[in-house]
């Protein structure tokens, strides 16, 4: 070594402490570190590839050159500890604690009702809280862009923009329609109507407290000597790593001609990525991060000079500021970069990232290298040989040996050249979603003309996410120099460029012909950009270009995206104290933000605790020959192997815990390896061996129809006489609708602790479920003990939507197992990769229909057969299918009607419950068959909705009666408060003037029916305490999914005992106080155990009776206080026995639902034709809610469902391998909505006046509701598509599958561009994903 001074003393600080740690592992991260070592469990795990933002820190570096400290956020689960070194972390309990004072970020995001299930509310807060120390005034850009690389499933984004419109120097005020008032002004506006309450607007109160700069925490001085003096290398030596961080740039080129094939790491975004994916690693890792002349940034004649060890953000913050100081000519690539920086990634990745690692890693969707590229950037590489220039092109990028760095050399800097008058650079890429999402397709282009002409000097096209490295167009190109920039030109660039690149059609990723027509498309689109430009320089010269042609100008990009909420206030009479139908916090929602509420993961170690990881399947359907656990047992820390043997009693229900003889899915699970850690469990998981005897599997809807592979009988409703009905139709049209699954997607991953008691076997279980009985009564039934002896409890779940019902029972009969065979207790917490590949999801929908309709729009006969992808076993398969049946007329009344339901059983995973319960596929599928009338018949789609719809008092299919009357009450004023006729007009007028950008709209009604069909499933108990003091203690069967139903429950509670909320304590949903609860799902969760403690309540306030008359105007302290010393009980059981509801599938009749609601979505898109891109621009939502108990819940219910419907219907594409392999597994190939994704303009109305007979308080279950109006941006996208179709004398006719992604957006836009590509004859290739729907 080059420096004889060694150090393997890691120093940093967490939240002001100081750490000193000796023995440091390299291979350990932060994230891991924070929760386990220092018990700081506010730092979330959400997926483990930087996907989610959950983990998200911040930190703080001195840098001793500058004189400055730099602040910046950071996925903790990929930055490995020993990068840390001297350097301050900050997590969420370091901004601010309920132990000592909250933030103003955790205030406000709490209050304004940012959070919900509370588990990405933590990493919110960070995100935040790095950009304040930043930027103490940001722009309201700078705060989406802050959490960009954030995810939250629970609240649709909206309140959480809310939350921080205040930390902005430019807040934006949504303007209510024709008030001129902002939603942040808490203002009243007078109902109408004499009824009720007055009508309210907006749900967060801008009045907080500032920020207080003088309460952060210093950065430690210590640390600033520490990065001034730093002269010594340090090496920390872990078991399989050994990481050198020098102090020159001497000493780092002589470890590198040591160690040539050491990486770099520097934010560790892509080394991390790899280790966390195939557990790669590495013996040596080099960390160059105290070397200046790799941060170097200046400016020399010919461009600027960027240190490989800077950050993406900080390139960004550069080239923001380079551009507006230097002539426009000279900034062509550094515009490029930057429309690519803005969207590249999250801020965590963008923060941590280094330009040098993005380069050398050459991932083929990396979006910078191919502009970098054309634009001639120049890597500076040093090495002991000494110094040299390598131009970062084409062949560099391929990885061509003459072109490439040598293994001795690295990366110091990166010159990015000025560009020149005739030069045009442009930068494209198009990802499934707009922001921190890998580009699907990306590129860079670059002409160069002679000067004064458009005759092609030089040409340059790049292609990244075409192959495993980014493609060169090179030989076209050549082609192409000295050609004029004309039509004849860009037609034989396209006809060379799609010649020259080539696409196989198995290529990974699939989507085939959509990157084939992005090839050509963007190819057009730099075309015009150019033409453009020339005109711009030589106005004279060059003509302008025409509209149509403008219009295919300019990428979609959101605005900042503005909310209002309208809501009926409580009556005027109405106690101040009585907390019922107000906007109340979240029960939890300070403890959320400030990282304190505890989720089953942040429970501490339990002394002797043991930690699982599962083997699971490889194949869809196999027999098991045989299960060698010797190797597994021989790595350090394996414990024990559990296997089906080792169960006492029944190995599952419907589904086995542990298979047994054969395997029917991948990702079932085999066995399991109990460690004393974590990761001894998993590298014991991998030494595994199993072999297996290949059975022939069914994977698809298609083939289970084939083979009558079905889970139940077929569901059928029969309603008229269709063939009467198909006879008497003016016409008949027959289609179908393929519709694909969806994963939850919980911010939690499954996780669960179960603790042995050495007394009578007793078990306590602490599982993340919706379903606590069922937990208790499958590891009961498991362990042959009495469900009496099996304890289970649940504090709060971070996310379920339907995902935690029944796989949650199996995770704790496989723990518990593991606990009874070792004597100790086990956790198991899931990966999120194996959280999805084990659990499934939404059912996968296959739809057929033939429709009869009259000339005017009537539909007067409908035959419908529908199909779902159960998978491998029964699990909810058999209810939502019947669910489908029993709701597919959605809002419309058939005279003449048929459904026929089967649900297939196939060799995947089983799916389960999810938000909605079949309706979102049956709904869309309805809507389907409206929009083919309307078509077919040429009437407005909304005139077809109209005619159809029900109609004052009225029955079902199934003859349940209900009235219709606030359907039509919603359907008016959704149309009045969108403005949907003047809109409609506006949207047809923009289309009449753009050809390649095209507008939509759609309003969408909805019946939607909450509960259950059958009385016991909602039943529910609660049980109430009074203490002495005159604190009480409510419990209830329910469980806290983020839907607040904890909060509702101690609002109840305050108005039947008439206290106040602060006297009332909500501890854990337990087996053990409130027996045989159902589970927590079907909208009403929150209403049946509502009934259960009002009845507690009452009966403990009739018990108190007495005692108030004899003293009216005593204090309840003392009531209470006399009413223990006169022996009155103060515990009461509360019960409900449940809706009365019923289904006979025999007589096709029934009572099937408890309650209907009503509610309209109207939505407006915007859509890219030459890339299938689209932007929400409005939404409006008119929600028949009757009485709200908590409005700010209720709506935030609404918004979050919708979102995740936007998600459903056109964004989220779970893959699988012909094999039956998911290849979906995380954040990086599975997008949800981002904050990018919802309407700028986001509208909720709940109907006032309104009342329910049937559930408390004349409220209604919102959970579900909200979530197949997500169906109006579907419908809008497709108003869109018909547009362009129409425009291009292309069949109206035509059907678009769901999700409606940028593939199929795009595809539907049939265009020379389409039409030129190469097509693949299904059959002739293996692709590299099937459709199972």
């Amino acid at each position: 070594m080059a420096c004889p001074q060694q150090s393997d003393e890691l120093v940093f600080f967490v939240n002001g402490r100081k750490i000193i740690e000796r023995q440091a592992d390299p291979e350990e991260l932060l994230l891991y570190y924070l929760r386990k070592k220092l018990r700081l469990s506010g730092t979330k795990y959400g997926c483990g590839v930087g996907g989610c933002g959950a983990c998200t820190v911040m930190i703080s570096t001195y840098d001793p050159v500058a004189k400055q400290i730099q602040h910046r956020p950071a996925n903790s689960c990929l930055l490995p500890i020993c990068s840390v070194h001297g350097a301050a972390v900050t997590t969420v309990e370091g901004v601010g604690s309920i132990k000592t004072r909250i933030h103003p970020i955790q205030e406000r995001l709490a209050k304004c009702h940012g959070s919900q299930c509370g588990f990405c509310t933590p990493g919110m807060v960070m995100s935040i809280y790095a950009l304040l120390r930043n930027h103490a005034d940001p722009s309201m850009e700078q705060i989406i862009s802050a959490l960009d690389g954030n995810l939250c499933r629970c609240t649709g984004y909206r309140p959480i923009i809310d939350s921080y419109v205040s930390f902005a120097r430019d807040p934006t005020c949504c303007q209510l329609r024709g008030t001129g008032q902002c939603c942040l002004n808490q203002e009243e506006h007078e109902c109408s109507s004499s009824t009720g309450g007055q009508i309210r607007s907006g749900l967060c109160n801008p009045e907080f407290p500032p920020v207080d700069p003088t309460q952060e925490f210093i950065f430690p001085p210590e640390l600033m000597r520490m990065a001034q003096e730093q002269q010594r290398t340090l090496i920390f030596y872990g078991k399989r790593t050994t990481w050198i961080s020098p102090t020159s740039l001497r000493e780092l080129l002589e470890l590198k001609a040591k160690y040539p094939k050491a990486p770099l790491v520097v934010g560790n975004t892509s080394v991390g990525l790899k280790k966390n994916h195939h557990d790669a690693y590495h013996p040596i890792i080099l960390h160059p991060v105290r070397i200046p002349e790799m941060y170097v940034v200046s400016s020399t004649n010919d461009g600027l000079v960027i240190g490989a060890a800077c950050c993406l953000a900080q390139l960004r913050d550069i080239l923001m500021e380079t551009v507006p100081k230097l002539p426009e000519e000279k900034t062509k690539i550094y515009q490029a970069l930057l429309q690519h920086l803005r969207t590249l990634a999250g801020e965590q990745i963008r923060s941590m990232a280094s330009l040098g690692g993005h380069i050398v890693s050459r991932g083929s969707t990396w979006d910078l290298n191919p502009i970098l590229s054309v634009g001639k950037s120049v890597l500076n590489l040093a090495s002991e040989d000494g110094n040299r220039q390598v131009l970062l092109n084409d062949q560099f990028l391929a990885g061509c040996e003459h072109a490439d760095i040598k293994p001795k050399e690295v990366i110091v800097s990166v010159l990015i050249p000025y560009s020149m008058k005739d030069d045009f650079i442009s930068a494209f890429r198009q990802a499934e979603s707009q922001k921190n999402a890998l580009s699907i397709v990306n590129s860079g282009m670059r002409v160069l003309f002679r000067p004064g002409t458009d005759t092609i000097v030089d040409l340059s096209i790049l292609y990244g996410g075409i192959g495993s490295t980014t493609l060169s167009a090179r030989k076209s190109c050549e082609k192409l120099i000295g050609r004029q920039w004309n039509d004849q030109m860009l037609n034989e660039a396209c006809r060379l460029v799609l010649e020259e690149i080539f696409l196989p059609p198995s290529a990974l990723g699939g989507k085939v012909e959509y990157r084939r027509t992005l090839l050509v498309s963007f190819l057009f689109r730099f075309y015009l950009e150019v033409l453009h430009g020339l005109h711009q320089m030589y106005p004279f010269r060059y003509a302008e270009l025409s509209q149509e042609k403008m219009s295919a100008l300019g990428m979609l990009q959101s605005g900042v995206p503005q909310g209002v909420q309208i809501y009926q206030d409580v009556d005027p009479g109405q106690s101040p104290q009585d907390p019922v139908g107000r906007p109340i916090m979240h029960q939890s929602g300070i403890k959320h933000a400030t990282g304190e509420a505890v989720y089953i993961d942040d429970i501490r170690p339990v002394d002797g605790e043991l930690s699982l990881a599962v083997v699971t399947s490889i194949k869809a359907h196999a027999k098991i020959m045989s299960i060698d656990p010797s190797e597994a047992l021989q790595v350090p820390g394996v414990v024990d192997v559990v296997t089906a043997r080792d169960v006492p009693g029944k190995n599952g229900k419907d589904e086995q815990a542990y298979a047994e003889d054969k395997v029917i899915c991948v990702g079932q699970i085999i066995c399991a390896v109990v460690a004393e850690s974590v990761t001894q469990a998993k590298r014991g998981a991998e030494k595994l061996k199993i072999v297996y005897e290949d059975l022939e599997p069914i994977l698809t809807i298609e083939d289970a129809i084939k083979h009558k592979s079905y889970i139940t009988e077929e569901r059928k409703i029969e309603k008229g006489d269709i063939e009467k009905g198909f006879k008497s139709a003016d016409e008949i049209i027959e289609g179908e609708l393929h519709m694909g699954g969806q994963e939850h997607f919980y911010l939690e991953t499954n996780s669960v602790l179960v603790i042995p008691r050495a007394e009578d076997k007793e078990m306590e279980v602490y599982v993340t479920t919706q379903h606590a009985t069922d937990v208790q009564e499958l590891v009961a039934s498991a362990l042959n003990l009495q469900s009496s002896k099996v304890m289970c409890h649940v504090k709060r779940v971070g996310g379920a939507f339907g995902g935690k019902i029944t796989k949650p029972s199996l995770f704790a009969v496989i723990a518990a197992v593991a606990a009874n065979k070792t004597g100790r207790p086990v956790r198991f917490a899931l990966e999120r990769n194996m959280d999805m590949l084990i659990t499934g999801g939404r059912h996968p929908f296959f739809g057929k229909y033939k429709v009869g309709f009259m000339n005017d729009g009537r539909i007067i006969a409908a035959d419908f057969q529908c199909y779902i992808n159960g998978g491998c076993t029964k699990d909810e398969s058999e209810l939502v299918i019947e669910y489908i049946v029993l709701k597919v007329d959605n809002a419309y009344s058939i005279p003449n009607l048929r459904v026929r339901g089967h649900a297939c059983k196939t060799n995947l995973p089983s799916n389960t419950a999810f938000r909605g319960f079949g309706f979102p596929q049956a709904g869309l599928f309805m809507e389907t068959c409206i929009v083919a009338v309307a078509t077919q018949t040429g009437l407005p789609h909304e005139k077809v909705r109209e005619i159809n719809m029900y109609k004052g008092v009225n029955l079902t299919s199934f003859k349940e009666e209900f009235d219709a009357e606030n359907l039509w009450k919603c359907w008016e004023e959704c149309l009045d408060k969108s403005d949907y006729y003047s809109r409609k007009a506006m949207v047809e007028e923009f289309n009449m003037k753009n050809y390649w950008k095209k507008k939509g709209i759609a309003i969408i009604p909805m019946k939607f029916s909450v509960g259950f069909n059958a009385t016991y499933f909602h039943q529910a108990g609660a049980l109430v305490h009074i203490y002495i003091d005159g604190s009480v203690l409510v419990t209830h069967g329910g469980i806290e999914l983020g839907q607040g139903i904890h909060t509702k429950m101690l609002q109840i509670a305050s108005r039947e005992l008439k206290i106040p909320l602060s006297y009332i304590h909500f501890c854990e949903t337990s087996t053990t106080t409130v027996p045989n609860g159902k589970y927590t799902a079907g909208s009403v969760g929150t209403e049946i155990n509502a009934r259960a403690v009002q009845d507690a309540c009452q009966i403990l306030w009739k018990r108190l009776g007495p005692i108030r008359r004899d003293n009216p105007n005593g204090k309840w302290e003392d009531w209470i206080s006399e009413a223990h010393k006169q022996s009155i009980s103060l515990s009461a059981t509360g019960y409900f026995k449940g809706y009365v509801t019923n289904m006979n599938w025999d007589t096709k009749k029934g009572h099937a639902f408890p309650y209907f609601l009503f509610g309209v979505a109207c939505s407006e898109v915007e859509i890219d034709c030459l890339t299938g891109a689209h932007k929400n621009i409005r939404t409006d939502i008119v929600m028949d809610a009757c009485f709200s108990i908590n409005p700010a819940i209720d709506i935030g219910q609404i918004e979050g469902a919708f979102i995740q419907g936007v998600g459903l219907y056109t964004l989220e594409e779970v893959y699988f391998s012909p094999e039956g392999e998911q290849l979906t597994l995380g954040p990086d190939t599975y997008k949800i909505p981002a904050i990018c994704d919802i309407p700028e303009q986001f509208r909720v109305y709940l109907l006032p006046n309104s009342r329910n007979s049937i559930a408390i308080y004349s409220s209604k279950g919102m959970g579900e509701a909200g979530f197949f109006l997500g169906s109006s941006v579907f419908f809008a996208i497709r108003d869109a598509v018909a547009a362009a179709r129409k425009e291009r004398g292309l069949p109206l006719d035509f059907t678009l599958n769901s999700p409606l992604t940028v593939e199929r957006i795009r595809m539907a836009c049939d265009d020379v561009f389409t039409e030129m590509i190469p097509k693949d004859k299904p059959g002739t290739y293996k692709p590299w994903a099937i459709n199972i729907d």
